[in-house]
């Protein structure tokens, strides 16, 4: 019978590039490529449920660290998906542009602290009237902020996306000005603020707008 001397090295040829692709047990030898990306996967999920639990609390704790800082700096691509968006950059603008009374709460409400530890009936009976007096006045100040807010984001957002913003806007008017984060990107008015330095307390913005004047 005639030998094919063509199909002998053809089948010989493809006897040795199997060999060369498969390991001694049988399996084919991964690319570089392919060995790469499991020696990456390996590092990044550790095999280990210690090492494993570790690396997640690290890798939040990053994160955590990386929003704090956008937070700080007002960095908008990193900022934590309560402060995220344009919405929400939308109001934090409208509530920063105004004076807020509820701004002075917490001064207010620390003042009212102190003072009802004079033991006296006429400081005590002030206290009292002064106090619900001012919570009015805070009430309807926050009833004028939520309403001018929902108008202006009606003009620009669908209602679907103006939820969350109600609550989020009377939690950042009462907190003083300089505590507010991320730093407040206007002064009161509307006037955009100067980059990289935060911005005064309210006390010192009008005073600085009287002098002005």
């Amino acid at each position: 019978m005639a030998i094919d001397p063509v199909g002998d090295t053809r089948d010989s040829g493809i006897d040795a590039e199997h060999a060369a692709g498969t390991s001694g047990k049988g399996r084919p030898t991964p690319s570089r490529r392919a060995a790469e990306q499991a020696r990456r996967q390996s590092l990044k999920v550790p095999k280990d449920p210690k090492a494993a639990r570790r690396a997640m609390r690290e890798r939040r704790r990053a994160e955590q660290d990386a929003q704090r800082q956008a937070l700080l700096s007002g960095d908008e691509s990193r900022l934590p998906a309560r402060e995220a968006g344009p919405v929400k950059a939308m109001v934090r603008d409208y509530v920063d542009a105004r004076l807020s009374i509820g701004e002075m709460f917490i001064p207010f409400a620390i003042l009212v602290i102190v003072l009802t530890l004079i033991p006296n009936p006429t400081v005590a009976r002030l206290v009292y009237f002064g106090w619900i007096a001012a919570m009015a006045v805070v009430v309807v100040d926050e009833i004028l902020l939520v309403r001018g807010m929902r108008r202006a984001l009606a003009e620009r957002f669908p209602p679907e996306q103006r939820r969350d913003t109600t609550l989020y806007a009377i939690t950042r008017s009462l907190q003083l000005r300089r505590l507010r984060l991320p730093p407040p990107r206007v002064l009161i008015g509307g006037t955009p603020a100067p980059r990289g330095v935060r911005p005064p307390g309210a006390l010192r913005q009008l005073l600085r707008r009287s002098r002005s004047t």
